[in-house]
């Protein structure tokens, strides 16, 4: 696995396997960073930077999140508070499993698809 920031990609390319799927919106953006990210915890701020969607549009469906027990706050830092997924709530475990079992699928597809198979 290579990083490279996202500013070194084009915008299609910066799009995840599960967000090709199921489409791009501000709020899959933010689940789909936060399943991938879900060992670290972050403000607010960086989850809007990193998902790559405005500050502004993340505070309008933030508080759904945290009222439906989506995200849970960890701890706070100075000012800061730092969030990730609330791996207790059933929701989200089901919502990992599908984001995983369809980036799993459509990636065995693509394989599939590029690499030719020889029969002898």
């Amino acid at each position: 696995f290579i990083y490279l920031p996202s500013f070194a990609l084009p915008m299609a390319e910066r799009l995840s396997t599960f967000l090709k799927i199921f489409g791009d919106s501000p709020l899959l953006r933010v689940m789909d960073f936060l399943v991938i990210h879900e060992e670290f915890d972050y403000s607010m701020t960086d989850i809007a930077k990193e998902a790559g969607i405005g500050y502004s549009t993340l505070k309008m469906f933030w508080p759904t999140l945290e009222s439906s027990g989506i995200v849970a706050m960890t701890r706070e830092v100075g000012k800061a508070k730092l969030y990730r997924l609330n791996n207790k709530n059933p929701v989200v475990l089901r919502f990992k499993e599908l984001y995983w079992a369809a980036t799993k699928s459509k990636t065995k597809q693509l394989i599939a698809e590029k690499i030719p198979v020889r029969i002898r």
